[in-house]
């Protein structure tokens, strides 16, 4: 599974992105837009390190990666809380996806920023858009945190 963290503003932030994405064996993290890169001491504090192990790769243009990623046969899917995004769990149980086969060549998840989420252009151009569906008022979690539940229920069906 890829990853694609997208104008993510918290440098803390990324540097927990990092963390999970290497707990849960993601393949390769793309930062893309104005999301921060290594090394920087604000990643470096939440990181602990993974980000000298994960493999990452900056790119401007989140679009163009999806026409790329898109293009090698890979699903790519925005995770967004807005109106007709599917839940997590129950788009987690349609996939037949593997790490990496050529039969099924795998899974792109984009995040988005804290505040405005997966920009409507990016969203369009994803295959997808999934939610943690959540009880509470206020309807959403911290990036970082919804990045952690999200490759934890993707990991146990496609890792």
């Amino acid at each position: 599974m890829f990853l694609i963290a997208h104008d993510i503003r918290s440098l803390h932030n990324v540097g927990s992105i990092f963390r999970s994405a290497d707990a849960f064996g993601v393949e390769k993290l793309y930062l893309t837009g104005y999301t921060g890169t290594p090394p920087r001491n604000e990643i470096a504090k939440t990181a602990l390190g993974s980000q000298d192990r994960m493999p990452w790769e900056k790119r401007e243009d989140v679009l163009a990666l999806i026409v790329e990623l898109k293009g090698k046969g890979m699903t790519v899917v925005a995770l967004d809380n807005r109106e007709g995004a599917v839940d997590l769990s129950v788009f987690a149980r349609t996939l037949s996806l593997s790490k990496g086969t050529k039969q099924s060549p795998g899974l792109a998840l984009i995040l988005g920023s804290e505040v405005e989420g997966v920009p409507k252009e990016v969203v369009a151009a994803c295959d997808a858009t999934v939610e943690i569906p959540l009880p509470g008022a206020k309807r959403s979690l911290n990036v970082a945190v919804a990045t952690g539940v999200a490759l934890f229920v993707l990991g146990r069906k496609i890792g």
